[in-house]
């Protein structure tokens, strides 16, 4: 596992404390879990959006033959 330090405004590492503790979990583990997800949302709307050009692109492609 590779160590990444990240310096949190204390408004936001309060709220990580508290989510963490309201999901009986660390606020380390409540974090891959939250990175975790949006790298996994990020990949999905990525894949969307190629999906969509791609669909276009075919379109517009049939058309022009």
């Amino acid at each position: 596992m590779k160590v990444l330090e990240l310096q949190l405004p204390e408004q936001t590492a309060s709220k990580l404390q508290e989510a963490a503790e309201r999901l009986s979990v660390s606020p380390q583990q409540l974090s891959i879990l939250s990175i975790e997800e949006k790298l996994a949302q990020l990949e999905d709307e990525f894949r969307r959006s190629a999906e969509y050009v791609l669909q276009k692109n075919a379109d517009l492609y049939r058309r022009l033959s």
